[in-house]
């Protein structure tokens, strides 16, 4: 006897839980939005549902082409986007908020506070406008410090602030951080790699090696150094 069969002596059984519950067929519109669902879901990606299509009808391809294209479009504004700052911008306090606080969650914001007055400030301005050509898709910024927080101290200068989803991911507070006038480029690169910012080719350090020169001078002039060569 067919389980499946409409009968009341099998509605009966199926009451009583004798017989399972009737299978319900899945008819071709089922499957076409169970297909769709998947997709949207992102358990399919773009290549299994071009394999699929030859299931659909001719409606649903024309379906699946759309989604398909709002899809790559939504993907090449996301990619326009990432790709549009490039520089290093010029902002002051009451565009804060706009700029770093509201910026898209996937964006890495780094503002700079700084004084002109201060040269090591300049020269931070340099190497992050280097550093916004190679990672176009952070976003960089400056702002004159007095234009954002009143009466902070010179002492504290320069001071980079990192920030994502609104939140502050790292801080660079004052000279020492950045090892006076003699910083150079990829040791700032360095540093804002470290906190996740940037995504740097830099295999090390390169601020060891000075380190390490620095160590040397030290033990050679106290004696500690290699022993002459005859």
């Amino acid at each position: 006897q067919d389980p499946n069969e409409d009968t009341e002596w099998n509605d009966i059984l199926r009451d009583f839980g004798v017989l399972p519950p009737k299978e319900k067929p899945k008819d071709e519109i089922e499957e076409t939005v169970l297909h769709l669902q998947k997709e949207a879901e992102g358990k399919m990606n773009l290549e299994e549902l071009k394999e699929a299509e030859d299931d659909f009808h001719e409606a649903d391809r024309k379906a699946i082409q759309m989604y398909r294209y709002k899809r790559l479009r939504g993907e090449w504004k996301c990619l326009q986007r990432r790709q549009k700052y490039g520089k290093l911008r010029e902002i002051c306090g009451e565009q804060d908020v706009k700029e770093v606080t509201n910026a898209p969650e996937d964006v890495w914001v780094i503002i700079h506070l700084y004084q002109s007055s201060i040269p090591v400030c300049l020269l931070v301005n340099e190497h992050l406008s280097l550093l916004a050509k190679n990672f176009p898709e952070v976003k960089f910024l400056k702002a004159i410090v007095n234009s954002c927080i009143l009466n902070y101290h010179d002492r504290c200068l320069p001071t980079i602030l990192v920030y994502k989803t609104g939140e502050i991911k790292g801080r660079f507070v004052g000279v020492a951080e950045w090892g006076g006038i003699y910083l150079k480029v990829e040791e700032l690169e360095w540093k804002l790699a470290e906190v996740g910012a940037i995504e740097s080719n830099l295999e090390e350090n390169p601020k060891k090696d000075i380190m390490n020169m620095i160590a040397l001078s030290v033990n050679i002039k106290s004696g500690f150094g290699p022993e002459p060569i005859d």
